[in-house]
């Protein structure tokens, strides 16, 4: 008897977020079909392991895990395209954006991974609509950013965005990022309240603006090499089983946001909904980034952006 297909897949957070859960349905299905032919093991959490939450992509490039997830803005440095998927005030809706990260736009971005990097994209959980939280004042429009200290992922789009809006960003990983945050060495963060709940910044921050700013994805990275030397069946398998877990990460998104609001309302926290008016203002701060990517880019990209 041949020897079972090991997948190790890792990422950095606890079994109980909506990533950690969609990795455990992809592995549940592959379970199912191959039974003892394949034998799944999760690193929930590389974090806990010393490592920091980029180390992740690394680790699926090289091997050490079959399959790791990690936000798309991680690789911008490698695939200058990513930046594109970066820029504030992209989608008009969550559906638009999901369908351009399942059509044209997504696809594209994939095969600029690939050429790059020794990966192959399985799809796009959603990381989703990020938002601004900070233990200072309400913040309405631009001008309440002016000089307001704020921790960002790592990405020259994300940085300017908020250089645009008048904040001082501070681009740290996920580890170092919390303790900034939870210390008050930064004022602010932005990202899904899903995140801001799960880190714990909605204990130290009191003011929570719906901005929706930014609209991310992580990537399902598997090795190349692994995948490659897969029979085409279980190949087939495993894009079946991630499309599963996708759709299954993106519902369980929705729901986790609309608990998580109710959390930060229950520890005292204040929500500001953005009138149209509002928010266009920011929307007009940031624009000057749209005008260079398509100064960069042309129209190609922008027009990826339409569904399939």
């Amino acid at each position: 008897m041949s020897d079972p297909f090991q997948i190790r897949m890792g990422g950095y957070g606890p079994p109980t977020t909506t990533c950690s859960r969609g990795l455990k349905v992809l592995g549940n299905r592959l379970e199912a079909e191959f039974g003892n032919d394949v034998d799944v093991k999760y690193v929930w959490n590389v974090l806990d392991l010393g490592y920091k939450a980029g180390d992740l992509l690394w680790m699926a490039e090289h091997g050490i895990l079959t399959l790791a997830y990690q936000s798309t803005s991680y690789l911008a440095d490698r695939v200058p395209e990513l930046e594109f998927a970066d820029l504030p005030f992209l989608f008009g809706s969550l559906d638009e954006a999901r369908s351009a990260m399942d059509g044209k736009l997504g696809t594209y971005l994939s095969r600029k991974i690939e050429e790059r990097i020794g990966y192959r994209l399985l799809g796009y959980f959603e990381n989703g609509y990020r938002h601004v939280s900070n233990r200072l004042r309400p913040v309405r429009t631009p001008a309440d950013l002016a000089g307001m200290r704020i921790r960002l992922m790592p990405g020259k789009i994300h940085s300017r965005t908020f250089e645009l809006l008048g904040a001082i960003p501070f681009a740290l990983d996920l580890k170092p990022g919390l303790e900034a945050i939870i210390s008050g060495a930064v004022d602010a963060q932005e990202n899904p309240l899903a995140n801001t709940v799960d880190y714990g910044a909605h204990r130290v921050h009191r003011y929570h603006t719906l901005t929706g700013h930014c609209y991310l994805s992580r990537g399902i990275y598997v090795n190349r090499a692994a995948f490659d030397a897969w029979p085409e069946a279980f190949q087939a398998a495993m894009k079946t089983a991630a499309r599963e877990a996708v759709v299954a990460q993106r519902g369980l998104a929705v729901k986790e946001e609309e608990i998580a609001r109710r959390a930060i309302e229950n520890e005292g926290g204040a929500i500001v909904e953005l009138t149209p008016v509002e928010r266009d203002a920011f929307v007009r701060a940031v624009k000057p980034l749209h005008d260079e990517a398509r100064a960069r880019l042309g129209e190609e990209m922008f027009d990826l952006l339409q569904a399939e």
